[in-house]
């Protein structure tokens, strides 16, 4: 069973800079993909950032520019750095990990952009 934990959420200004961490339990050499998603309160679960085995990345319209993507094979961790933040990116941050046909979720981390 593959375990996904995220952190870095918080609150931030407008403007400001986030780091979220995606630590997961099994190696992520093995992932197909890792995704990146979001929920804010109302609306549904949206895709944000993504990145395959061979490294290529996709990213939301809505975050290209500022949202980047990574992944650091020896810790099994995912990053999703996180640039001026707009009150609108206010949501649950969730990780994705693909194995195969089979996903797992993390919890969420919650991020808040506020004045």
């Amino acid at each position: 069973q593959v375990q996904l934990v995220e952190s870095g959420g918080g609150l931030v200004q407008p403007g400001g800079s986030l780091r979220l961490s995606c630590a997961v339990s099994g190696t992520i050499l093995r992932a197909n993909a890792m995704d990146w998603y979001r929920q804010a309160p109302g609306n549904q679960r949206e895709l944000v950032a993504g990145i395959i085995s061979g490294g290529s990345t996709n990213y939301a319209d809505s975050v290209k520019g500022r949202f980047t993507i990574s992944r650091d094979n020896a810790k099994n961790t995912v990053y999703l750095q996180m640039n001026s933040l707009k009150p609108e990116d206010t949501a649950v941050y969730y990780c994705k990990a693909r194995y195969g046909y089979t996903n797992y979720w993390g919890k969420g981390t919650l991020v808040t952009v506020s004045s």
